[in-house]
């Protein structure tokens, strides 16, 4: 943990600051000035504001979304924010559990122990069902992290609580994750069936199918 980590996480303290962010993040896309500022309700000159302190803090980014329409009167391209692709972290003191588990998914790989990766995790996933009983997995999936959202049938999530080390070993690391999936799915009394591997850049690989109870809640 970072003195810089502290300063940024320390302006989502800001009411207004923490719901345009959570508007950003929740679109999983370019969100506008306009738009982010109906959506936390406030004026768009101090979402304006309040969205490029978050830029600078690396909490966000930002962008240009080019006009429709082309030639005289088009005006300047619109200014766009996103999740910022860097993580931020805060523990005190520090802790480093990125890299020790950078090593093992390495002495994984070294010894070829792909499968007892996978059944590792499905029974962690197993026993994180058991901390969670009754919920829904939606519900628990939530609340790790991985941002669920739905998509037609499908039940897509945004977020990889995985992300540094997927970009290392990506075969490994979503073969767990979706071990861990249908572990938690089977724990929950539902079908783990329903847990598929379906990468999409900037999301988790890891999608549910939805059930009529979820489309429904949708």
């Amino acid at each position: 943990m970072s003195s810089e980590d502290l300063d940024a996480l320390a302006l989502l303290h800001d009411p207004v600051r923490r719901s345009l962010y959570a508007v950003v993040t929740a679109r999983g896309g370019d969100v506008g000035r306009g738009e982010a500022a109906e959506a936390a309700g406030v004026s768009r000159t101090l979402a304006g504001h309040h969205l490029d302190k978050l830029v600078e803090a690396g909490l966000l980014e930002s962008g240009f979304r080019p006009q429709e329409k082309k030639g005289p009167g088009s005006g300047r391209p619109a200014k766009v924010y996103r999740r910022a692709v860097r993580e931020r972290s805060v523990s005190l003191p520090p802790r480093d559990y990125a890299t020790l588990a950078s090593v093992l998914a390495g002495v994984v790989d070294l010894l070829g122990a792909e499968e007892q990766a996978e059944v590792a995790a499905r029974d962690a996933g197993a026993r994180l069902a058991g901390r969670h009983s009754g919920e829904r997995a939606e519900h628990v999936l939530g609340g790790r992290g991985y941002e669920p959202y739905a998509e037609g049938g499908t039940l897509r999530l945004r977020n990889c609580p995985f992300h540094v080390l997927a970009v290392e070993q990506p075969l490994l690391v979503c073969s767990m994750n979706l071990a861990l999936c249908q572990g938690l799915l089977e724990g929950l009394g539902d079908d783990p069936a329903r847990a598929a591997l379906d990468p999409r850049p900037g999301e988790c690989c890891v999608t549910l199918k939805q059930t009529s109870i979820d489309i429904e809640d949708a």
